[in-house]
């Protein structure tokens, strides 16, 4: 035993010596590249030296030139030719005390001394902290509730490692909001996490553990976490024929063919209730309500493919469509001012229309499953405005039938 406490104790050391020896060899490194630096700097300075004392040479030689010229000028026995010259002169010896003055400073262009201290402070602090750490797993990290939020669909989840732990990241597990197994939603160093696309009105269950090299911690208690009880949101194009206005709520159309735009949520549990006013009708296009998904065709009308589910309306009647399939037609229309209801049920799985409270008409979503979006489709004969976060109306509740198949 004694001997293999002496084997143990010579492999840490060896390990430690090693560390060192590296960290030695990276100072050293450093200390020549900081060597490098200062000499590039001396240089520099020595070359800008020997460029002002070849300015100083050339000023000077350019000034006993002149000076050598008026002398001759003033050796001149004809006064006329003198008198000839004197503009020039004149010119050169201003010129000449122009120069000198701008390029004749008495102090060097820069300065002799270089103005650097070594900042070593932080590393001689780390070398004092440089000690010995314990192969052992992290402490269980701490949710932090203060800064934990919920809004929309969305929860942003935030957490502190335990104190005295040696930390390489994190795993974090939500439930399905339903009390239901966990699952991994992130891996990572980073210790704040927003998840989006999840079920409304559910309350989820969130719940991180941390992990280095030697192992993982316990998970942390769940932090419950509620979404919100309706789904808001706001429409959402990047057609060009799509003009959207007041933060998203309002819809118009540049194009005389239908454009399709989409809810900025996905929907796939739980029962939701939407409207759109109709701001603008001419009464002659027809107007699509209703479903889609994520991935529909945007340039033909609302239920002409398979991944779209809705209620086309002009001014006298209505019919459902689904795969570009028509069915149950309805006597009523609309007009500038109406308000169109959509209720979702995705329990029931079923979707109502509703013209002024009233049902208008009733697909049903048997079989359907996956994220769905809030669509609409229209064109240059209208304008809508979106109203979302609603809870359905109880006359519309009442109103339901079973539904069209």
């Amino acid at each position: 035993m004694a001997e293999d406490v002496q084997g143990r104790c010579r492999e840490v050391e060896g390990v430690m010596v090693a560390q060192i020896d590296a960290l030695v060899e990276a100072l050293q490194q450093r200390r020549g590249d900081l060597i490098n630096w200062v000499r590039r700097q001396r240089d520099a300075k020595v070359h800008a030296l020997r460029e002002q004392v070849t300015d100083y040479t050339h000023t000077l030689q350019s000034t006993t030139a002149t000076i050598h010229f008026c002398i001759e000028a003033l050796k001149e026995s004809d006064p006329a030719s003198f008198m000839e010259a004197q503009e020039v002169l004149e010119e050169r010896v201003v010129g000449m005390g122009r120069d000198w003055e701008h390029n004749m400073v008495p102090e060097p262009r820069v300065a002799p001394t270089f103005n650097l201290t070594l900042d070593d402070k932080t590393l001689l602090a780390a070398i004092q902290q440089l000690t010995f750490i314990q192969h052992k797993p992290p402490g269980t990290p701490s949710m932090i509730p203060e800064e934990c939020s919920a809004e929309n669909n969305s929860v942003t989840i935030a957490w502190a490692p335990h104190p005295t732990s040696l930390v390489t990241g994190y795993t974090l597990q939500i439930d399905d909001g339903s009390n239901g197994p966990f699952r991994e939603v992130y891996t990572g160093e980073e210790r704040v996490c927003t998840i989006d696309g999840l079920h409304f009105d559910s309350i989820y269950r969130a719940r991180v553990r941390a992990f280095n090299n030697t192992g993982t911690s316990a998970f942390c208690e769940p932090l419950c976490l509620q979404t919100a009880q309706v789904a808001w949101f706001t429409l959402e194009s990047n057609h060009p024929d799509i003009t959207l206005g007041e933060g998203g709520c309002t819809i118009a159309c540049d194009s005389y063919e239908h454009r399709v735009a989409l809810g900025s949520v996905g929907l796939s549990r739980g029962t939701h209730y939407w409207e759109f006013k109709i701001e603008r009708y001419d009464g002659n296009a027809d107007i699509a309500f209703g479903l889609a998904r994520g991935d529909v065709c945007r340039e033909v009308i609302l239920g002409k493919c398979g991944g779209s589910w809705s209620m086309y309306i002009d001014s006298e009647r209505s019919w459902l469509m689904h795969h570009g399939e028509h069915f149950n037609r309805t006597a009523g229309g609309v007009r500038a001012g109406d308000v169109v209801g959509v209720l979702l049920n995705l329990t029931e799985r079923t979707l109502n229309f509703y013209v002024g409270g009233d049902l208008q008409g009733t697909i049903s979503l048997a079989g359907v499953t996956g994220v769905l979006h809030p669509a609409i489709s229209l064109n240059r004969s209208v304008v809508l405005t979106s109203r979302s976060g609603l809870h359905p109306p109880k006359q519309c509740l009442a109103a339901a039938v079973d539904p069209v198949t």
